[in-house]
């Protein structure tokens, strides 16, 4: 569980609409702060500084949003990050502003462990089929990832679903408990077909039985 927060200072905005081109190119980022029992509010970043957040953050640790000239500080997390399509610059974030005693809903990373035995048997590895699963917790206790034991899955055709996570404290699983989070795969590669019907070999990208994630997109 994270118990810590990233902490960022943000400056009050006063170019809006087509205007915050202006900002962009000056290396400023233009931010929207807003939730339930905060009024929405345009502010403004260093571009460094949002990067930093957000690679500190995880998407699932909270960032401690103060506002420069202003006192107190607000619990938020970056809910909306938009990218230019091109270039890959960051063009605006929105930060949801939330309570410490207040559960929120988070997307949180999946992590794959263990070996799986039937994998092994066939040769596969076993693939995520779903990056990230859906919890519900208080802010400080959202865990920045969660690991999947693929210990269990003992035949070529079991599967790992997201009734089958275990998680500590607090935390709340809203995902379907029936979506399959982990399946055994085979690779398999054009090979001639012997006498008995089956193929003369199979390929896999990694050691069988192992544990394989996703490759980041």
């Amino acid at each position: 569980m994270t118990t810590q927060t990233v902490k960022i200072e943000l400056q009050v905005r006063d170019l809006l609409g087509k205007k915050v081109k202006q900002l962009r190119r000056l290396g400023i980022i233009p931010v929207h702060l807003y939730g339930p029992d905060t009024d929405s509010r345009s502010l403004q970043c260093e571009q460094r500084e949002i990067l930093r957040a957000l690679a500190s953050s995880g998407g699932t640790t909270p960032i401690t949003v103060s506002i420069e000239g202003e006192s107190g500080e607000q619990l938020t997390f970056a809910r909306e990050v938009q990218w230019h399509p091109v270039r890959g610059d960051i063009l605006h974030v929105d930060f949801l502003a939330v309570t410490v005693n207040q559960t929120v809903a988070s997307q949180v990373p999946l992590i794959l462990t263990g070996e799986s035995a039937g994998a092994r048997q066939v040769g596969g590895t076993v693939v995520l089929q779903m990056r990230e699963i859906t919890v519900e917790a208080l802010p400080l206790e959202i865990p920045s990832e969660i690991e999947i034991n693929i210990d269990g899955l003992v035949e070529p055709t079991d599967v790992f679903r997201a009734g089958d996570i275990s998680v500590q404290g607090n935390v709340a699983i809203i995902t379907d408990s029936e979506e399959v989070v982990a399946r055994i795969e085979v690779a398999r590669t054009s090979q001639p077909i012997t006498e008995d019907g089956g193929d003369e070999g199979q390929s896999t990208d990694n050691s069988p039985g192992t544990a394989e994630s996703p490759e980041a997109e």
